[in-house]
């Protein structure tokens, strides 16, 4: 799956695998060129976080979360977004300002988030057979991984034909959301 988002992120790659997931990110250095790579993890490693996007108002963000005791280890933005977590939980999209799509888990929950922001500017795709997940940036990666072959999803097509578009959550390609 890495290797298929790497011409979305040439500066940079990593793996981890936390709990029962494994996170994969290729990055595109923008801010904090030199120490925002990621997986990000809050200060007692229980939450973790792979990010694709800009959150707009992080300084004010930290600012707050600093000003509560949270210690940031970067000048990402993106780690604002463990933070805002670790505060308000799944309510911590409402704070983000920005255009993003995120995986985070959650290891003391045992649970995986995916958000995105509200007008889908990055996408985020997934796929489930009921007993797991996968979550990508694009289609690609999640048919490179194995777990679903590229076939159509014929009500898609329809609203495609009769709209122009697909409704989401449905995509052209079947099981794929």
């Amino acid at each position: 799956m890495v290797e298929a988002l790497r011409h979305r992120g040439p500066d940079g790659d990593a793996t981890r695998q936390v709990g029962p997931v494994t996170l994969g990110h290729t990055r595109l250095a923008i801010i904090d060129v030199a120490g925002g790579e990621q997986p990000l993890d809050s200060e007692d490693g229980t939450v973790t976080l792979i990010a694709n996007g800009e959150i707009y108002n992080h300084r004010a963000l930290r600012a707050g979360l600093e000003a509560r005791g949270h210690r940031f280890a970067t000048g990402s933005d993106c780690e604002a977004i463990v933070h805002a977590y670790e505060e308000s939980g799944l309510d911590c999209v409402r704070d983000l300002n920005g255009i993003f799509a995120f995986a985070l888990w959650d290891d003391r929950r045992r649970r995986l988030v995916a958000a995105r922001d509200e007008f889908g500017v990055k996408p985020l795709y997934w796929w489930s057979d009921g007993r797991r997940v996968a979550v990508a940036s694009e289609v690609r990666a999640l048919l490179e991984a194995g777990m679903t072959t590229a076939s159509v999803d014929p009500i898609a097509l329809d609203h495609y034909l009769a709209c122009r578009f697909v409704p989401a959550p449905r995509t052209l390609f079947a099981g794929i959301k």
